[in-house]
């Protein structure tokens, strides 16, 4: 070969280095190299050049506990799946691991380190994501011991010392200061390098939510002699501790010697058993600290250990936790816990978390986006409250679209369907997202990246579908798909001004020998990584293995197909305007185009209809039921799939049709078709029990469900014992119980007749009077109060709407931790209220419920608008 033709050759490939090299994505930008300090303003800054540090991420803990056991059971090959999640973390541009090691399954109880899989996996993970350019900090102690959600069997110091002997125990002592010790030089044989010298593990967090009593000066000495132990090691780098868990020990933690303290949030609570909707924004609203003012907590960093938006699978939270973050201070936070691939199916690890890239699309880009917000925000910088707040910089967050995004000259980023234009579409280097937008319109709902590589060169990642059929929040199992996974071909259209509208499409990814040609700018995708190029621009210098930042181009990650079939979700409206057409809409996963479906409406045991169902979205069915059907009464109504000549029906999935003569099944879905008069029960404790959160607000209270003696109807009963609550930090400001009710889906089925009720109606009694409030809040968070009070007799209890006064909104379930605002006051409340706008009902218990010598009790029966 001619020299010239060599030099023109290396020249070509230097260029397209340098491309690859520009386009990768700032998440995925070297981070600074060596140790992190603490300035005298507790600012946590890189030795190296002195800029603040702002890192953002997630726990992962697939080389522990239930994860460990989980990826056995489906067959899983850890190392594979570890190597396959980072890059999906990576991939969402996360720079920032933290997780509490399980101790108890790699010390025995001596605190010595066990040289086990469970530690081989864990240095593993460690030596992925270092060369994925993921910084760490890492809890050695975690307290736990390895059951949950199934049995203990962690054989360490942590199966034998309890949180509150672990402080306070000799034995226990010891046994972490040796723990410490071996953890911090123990040498990772995938890295060579020692825990303590690690220059990606940029800190320690001593140990993972402890419990403390008095006296103070115990928790102090503990926690020096945690310190001193590390230190001891030749350990230099900072050292947090954790500050939250018991802020009224606060004291006792900023007395001690460390240059850290560590926070995390819950903003909704734990575990409330089913997915929480309605606007809750205003949970995340802000993150005051109570102990900011003292001189030595201003001179620590602030690191966010854990955080999640528990029960909600919106995608609008994560972007406001993370300004909230930096207008706190906070210099670090990582979510708690993103779901290894292998079982985001099923949801099992901790049920009331759910994260992950190919199963929960929508909320992963959200983390993307949160990211950019995190490290783009100035530390300590002040934001005006919500609403007023949606909208902040380059980023904007719409609880009625459903919608994160951010909107920049060379990045654009979205969690749903869009109608925003780019801003600058020349200069665009960076898409993702979930659903449409003016650039990209797209037919699937798993996620998309575009990437440019060259002027007219971009890679493309398209992962698969991902439909929900079950609520993941509930009881888990793995045998108990939440998220199908589907693989479509799905029609594209790019409207990228440097692509035109004849651009080329490449597979890249192992097996993907797709080679396409855009017509008017559409065609058809598979899940997979391609590399697209306008007319005329040759892409033969770009191979899989070429660099984007830390990515190869040919890297992808996706699950297999879920091996389930069609599945449908649905749940009806309980009641429906008699007289008035009622569309029904289902998810309908699994659908092939040559399929047919249809709705078998039937009033009773009266007449029957067969409607085509339309599909407005992939996965989506609906069809309207007209008026002359929908005479008072009962309507029932089946789906009926005919796919590859073979008539399934849901609810049930029954082979055959519901007109057939041999059609036995008995399950169905109704609706009651009421006039425009009758009642619209909001709240029905005999029916309601899962789809509500009833909540005690004080350590002394909790909730019950019985029957009255009087009809043996079912009621909510809030019960408050006479003595006094476990501890001070029982004693929190506000109502003592409270019931949160989400109806916006119950006004569904009667959006006519909402204007005709005038009056909220509550059957309930209390063992003694108490006062009570009602609220209504709307879907901008908006709060309208009345009063209400309770006799000892159940009676029904009538509060016109008029009644109602703008006020504040009970942050509901509870925050945490528990120095957290209970209450929100809207600045847009002042308005009068409109009934159609709104979307939740509270009913507030006042906290001096309890008297006398038996535990004080109020039960509620319904709640309806009349």
């Amino acid at each position: 070969m001619p020299r010239i033709v060599l030099r023109f050759l290396c020249a070509a490939t230097l260029l397209v280095s340098a491309w690859a090299a520009a386009a990768q994505t700032p998440a995925a930008a070297p981070l600074p190299t060596g140790d992190v300090v603490v300035d005298g303003r507790g600012v946590l800054r890189w030795q190296q050049n002195k800029q603040e540090v702002a890192l953002f991420g997630v726990n992962y803990t697939a080389p522990f506990a239930h994860a460990y056991r989980a990826h056995q059971a489906v067959g899983a090959n850890l190392e594979k799946a570890i190597e396959q999640d980072v890059y999906h973390l990576s991939r969402l541009g996360v720079d920032a691991f933290r997780v509490h090691v399980w101790d108890v399954e790699i010390t025995d109880t001596l605190g010595n380190l066990q040289a086990n899989e469970h530690l081989r996996l864990f240095d593993y993970l460690v030596a992925q994501l270092k060369q994925r350019g993921i910084k760490l900090v890492l809890t050695p102690i975690a307290y736990w011991n390895n059951g949950y959600p199934e049995r203990d069997s962690g054989t360490g110091f942590s199966s034998i010392y309890s949180k509150g002997q672990a402080y306070r125990n000799p034995r226990a002592i010891r046994a972490q200061e040796n723990y410490l010790t071996q953890f911090l030089n123990h040498r990772n044989p995938y890295t060579k390098q020692l825990y303590r010298d690690d220059p990606d593990i940029i800190a320690y967090e001593v140990c993972n939510e402890p419990k403390y009593q008095e006296p103070a000066a115990e928790v102090t000495t503990f926690a020096n002699r945690m310190v001193a132990a590390m230190r001891a090691t030749g350990y230099r780098k900072p050292i947090f501790y954790n500050v939250s868990e018991n802020p009224d020990l606060a004291g006792a933690v900023l007395d001690a010697n460390m240059e850290g303290l560590t926070f995390q949030w819950y903003p909704a609570g734990l575990v409330s058993g089913h997915t929480l909707r309605g606007n809750l924004l205003p949970h995340v609203d802000k993150y005051p600290i109570p102990f900011r003012a003292d001189a030595r907590f201003q001179r620590r960093a602030k690191l966010v250990y854990e955080f999640e938006s528990a029960d909600i699978i919106q995608p609008v939270m994560y972007p406001f936790m993370a300004r909230s973050f930096r207008e706190a201070g906070f210099q670090w936070a990582t979510q708690f816990a993103y779901d290894p691939l292998a079982i985001a199916h099923a949801n099992t690890e901790y049920q009331t978390h759910y994260l992950n890239l190919a199963y929960t699309p929508g909320k992963a880009i959200s983390l993307l986006i949160a990211g950019k917000v995190f490290r783009q925000t100035r530390r300590e910088q002040p934001f005006p409250r919500y609403p007023a707040d949606s909208t902040f910089g380059p980023f904007r967050v719409s609880y009625r679209e459903g919608l994160s995004e951010m909107n920049t000259d060379e990045e654009f980023y979205y969690t749903t369907s869009t109608q925003t234009i780019a801003k600058r579409p020349s200069r665009l280097r960076h898409l993702a997202g979930v659903g449409s937008s003016p650039l990209v319109q797209y037919g699937g709902t798993g996620a998309y990246f575009l990437d440019r590589l060259a002027p007219g060169v971009w890679r493309l990642e398209v992962l698969p579908d991902a439909v929900a059929i079950r609520d993941p929040f509930e009881t888990t199992s793995l045998q108990k798909t939440v998220t199908q996974i589907l693989w479509n071909d799905q029609p594209l259209r790019l409207t990228l001004p440097e692509l035109g509208e004849s651009f080329s499409l490449r597979g890249l990814n192992a097996g993907n020998t797709a080679q396409l040609q855009a017509t008017a700018g559409h065609l058809t995708v598979r899940p997979g990584v391609y590399l697209v190029a306008a007319a005329g621009k040759s892409t033969a210098a770009w191979t899989p293995d070429s660099r984007l930042g830390t990515l190869r181009l040919g890297e992808f990650v996706a699950p297999a197909p879920t091996a389930l079939g069609p599945q449908v979700w649905h749940t009806p409206v309980p009641q429906a305007t008699a007289g008035q057409p009622l569309t029904i809409r289902a998810t309908l996963s699994g659908l092939a185009p040559a399929d047919s479906v249809f709705l078998v409406a039937q009033h009773y045991y009266g007449r029957t209809v067969r409607l085509p169902m339309q599909r407005p979205a992939y996965a989506t069915v609906e069809a309207t039921v007209p008026a002359e059907l929908t005479y008072a009464g009962q309507l029932r109504y089946w789906i009926e799939l005919k796919q590859n000549g073979r008539t399934r029906t849901f609810p049930g999935d029954f082979s055959g049709a519901p007109r057939d003569w041999d059609y036995f099944a008995r399950e169905r879905w109704e609706v009651a078709l009421v006039g425009a008069k009758a009642p619209l029960d909001l709240f029905q404790a005999a029916t309601d029990q899962d789809r509500v959160e009833a909540r005690a607000l004080v350590r002394n209270a909790w909730t019950d469900y019985v029957t009255t003696e009087a009809t043996g109807a079912l009621a909510l009963r809030f019960v408050q014992s006479n003595q006094a609550a476990a501890s001070a930090t029982a004693a929190v400001p506000g109502p003592a119980a409270s019931l949160r009710v989400y109806f916006a889906d119950k006004l569904l089925g009667r959006p006519t007749d909402v204007a005709g009720f005038r009056e909220v109606v509550v059957r309930a009694r209390a063992s003694q009077p108490v006062g009570a409030q009602l609220v209504l809040a709307t879907k901008d968070a908006a709060a309208f109060v009345a009063p209400l009070a309770l006799s000892t007799e159940m009676q029904e209890i009538r509060v016109p709407l008029s009644a109602f006064r703008a006020g504040p909104l009970l942050l509901s379930p509870r925050p945490y931790p528990g120095f957290l605002p209970l209450q929100f006051q809207s600045a847009t409340a002042a308005a009068p209220l409109k009934l159609a706008d709104t979307e939740v009902l509270q009913l507030l218990l006042d906290a001096a419920l309890a008297g006398g010598s038996a535990p004080a009790h109020v039960d509620i029966e319904s709640v309806q608008l009349r």
